[in-house]
């Protein structure tokens, strides 16, 4: 039986890509990798980590999964910064989903900055 793909579209074990992240055996290096496994975390409805790497300045009290909602797929649009030398950036992405058995598109460029030296999720442009 082959090993799923991460839903993050890394072409990689879900085990060895975004797993890693939300199992705490690592952090993302950049931006771009904490979007991903944001992502992850909403297919696979991962609060905890979710609450973990959202910014202090913005995070919600609770998080809330839309019922009947399925993360089916996400496209990267573009970066700016973020890379392991910066300390900000921003991350355009379009996460495609199926709600009741419907289609539909988030589109979002999310902003990102570091606290205490890991990459967090700040808010959405």
């Amino acid at each position: 039986m082959p090993v799923p793909t991460c839903p993050c579209g890394q072409d990689l074990p879900y085990a060895a890509c975004c797993g890693r992240l939300h199992r705490g055996e690592a952090t993302a290096t950049t931006a771009e990798q904490l979007m991903r496994s944001r992502y992850a975390a909403f297919a696979m409805r991962d609060a905890a980590y979710l609450r973990q790497t959202w910014s202090l300045t913005t995070r919600l009290a609770t998080i809330d999964f839309t019922p009947g909602q399925k993360w089916t797929g996400l496209e990267i649009v573009g970066t700016t910064g973020g890379s392991p030398f910066h300390s900000e950036g921003t991350v355009e992405f379009h996460a495609h989903y199926t709600r009741n058995g419907a289609p539909g598109v988030q589109s979002e460029n999310s902003t990102f900055t570091r606290e205490a030296g890991e990459w967090v999720y700040v808010a959405a442009l």
